[in-house]
């Protein structure tokens, strides 16, 4: 879920908006070299914003009254690295609490920090690991999605539970219950996301190869049967 609008304290709201403002102003930076070297880049980008927002826009129910929603920050994340994610992250969110009245903007700081941040890092740190591992490219999208999904709920469940500490078991309490009430419909919308985000990536390796060779995600056809061969040496 996105924090609503007013529903953390002043003071956490502040905290956490301190604590994004770094990736975002990295990631701008990162954005800007990037539509300066490579002007190409800008309709992929718009696509893997556009994604996000679509995807974080839809509002499931889950239990208790909360919703949950994907997230659709692992493909971007995955084309053009976490830093530039933040930026196209924290548009979404603007956007969505502007006109959706999805989030909030005293809670905006909290959720670029799990949605934008932690989000994409643990995404593309989970697909970067099992790429160099050997695994293939979709099943790394796969996880790095499903990874970046939900490290987004355990992040918001911490700053519920730090908000809100529970009266008897203090933090640990409450994020027991945040968690558990995220897991039941957040792990099968994980799942979900890394499917559709490797639909994703096969649609993209069809159209937009030049595109992917560039960027890193698919290795130049030399390349892998370099790999192959010492694979089976």
């Amino acid at each position: 879920m996105h924090i609503a609008e007013g529903y953390l304290p002043p003071v956490h709201a502040a905290a956490w908006g301190v604590a994004s403002a770094p990736f975002v102003v990295h990631g701008v930076r990162a954005l800007t070299r990037e539509v300066r070297a490579n002007p190409e880049s800008t309709l992929l980008l718009g696509a893997a914003g556009a994604f996000t927002f679509v995807l974080s826009a839809l509002k499931l129910p889950s239990v208790t009254g909360s919703c949950s929603h994907p997230t659709g920050t692992g493909l971007g994340a995955i084309l053009f690295r976490p830093p530039i994610m933040a930026v196209l992250g924290t548009i979404t969110l603007l956007f969505q609490a502007l006109l959706l009245a999805h989030g909030g903007l005293t809670t905006l700081g909290a959720n670029v920090f799990s949605m934008a941040v932690v989000g994409p890092w643990a995404g593309y740190g989970t697909y970067l690991l099992l790429r160099r591992s050997g695994a293939p490219l979709m099943a790394g999208v796969f996880c790095g999605a499903f990874v970046a999904d939900l490290s987004t709920y355990c992040v918001t469940s911490v700053q519920l539970a730090l908000a809100f500490p529970d009266p008897g078991s203090g933090v640990a309490g409450s994020l027991a219950k945040f968690g558990g009430i995220f897991a039941v419909t957040q792990l099968p919308l994980a799942v979900s996301e890394g499917l559709l985000t490797v639909l994703v990536m096969r649609l993209l390796t069809q159209s937009s190869k030049g595109d992917l060779l560039r960027l890193g995600v698919l290795a130049p056809a030399s390349r892998e049967r370099h790999g192959k061969k010492e694979a089976a040496a």
